[in-house]
């Protein structure tokens, strides 16, 4: 009678609590840990965006949170959190760590918009047309278009200071992480 009870306690345990023949094989199992995505923000129509100076970093002014287009790529911050997309109204997605461009945002950013004032010269703030900078971003990093313009809309501001390098790490740094992730993805999807 002893064995039946054991033997039913132990077929009890091993029907509510399987081991993954992974474990059971000494494999590795990864447990995911499912990330909250950022409120969506409604556009009537694409936005317009300014370009920071002395950046290639485009801003999108005329919302309460921040939105950055860079490097071919939407990004936003959430709850300490930073998510991109290829798409400025949908398919935000985790992004691991603070992207590069980010540390030559200047904090005040915002302020110095609302001013029209730059490092103490008057700043134009042109806008430009969403279908614009998607079509020309690439172009413009690469003939350093605003740093032709000799001045980022910004009147007085005399010595325009490229980017290339940390544009470049950057790059190196978000295709690195890029096929990490598609990595991960398809690992995943098995």
């Amino acid at each position: 009678m002893k064995k039946l009870f054991f033997g039913a306690v132990l077929l009890a345990l091993v029907i509510a609590c399987p081991i993954s023949p992974v474990i059971a094989a000494g494999g590795r199992m990864d447990v995911g840990v499912s990330v909250p995505l950022p409120p969506p923000i409604v556009f009537v129509a694409p936005p317009a965006m300014v370009v920071i100076p002395e950046t290639y970093v485009y801003i999108v002014p005329d919302v309460d949170v921040d939105i950055f287009f860079y490097g071919g790529w939407w990004w936003r911050p959430w709850g300490g959190r930073w998510y991109r997309s290829q798409r400025y109204d949908s398919g935000w997605g985790h992004y691991q760590g603070t992207p590069s461009f980010y540390g030559h945002v200047p904090s005040g950013w915002r302020n110095d918009y609302r001013q029209g004032r730059w490092k103490g010269h008057q700043w134009d703030r042109r806008r430009v047309p969403h279908q614009e900078v998607q079509k020309n971003w690439q172009g413009w990093e690469r003939d350093r278009h605003w740093e032709k313009q000799n001045h980022w809309g910004v009147k007085g501001l005399k010595k325009p200071q490229p980017q290339q390098k940390y544009r470049d790490d950057q790059r190196r740094q978000e295709k690195s992480r890029d096929r990490d992730r598609r990595d991960r993805d398809r690992r995943d999807r098995r």
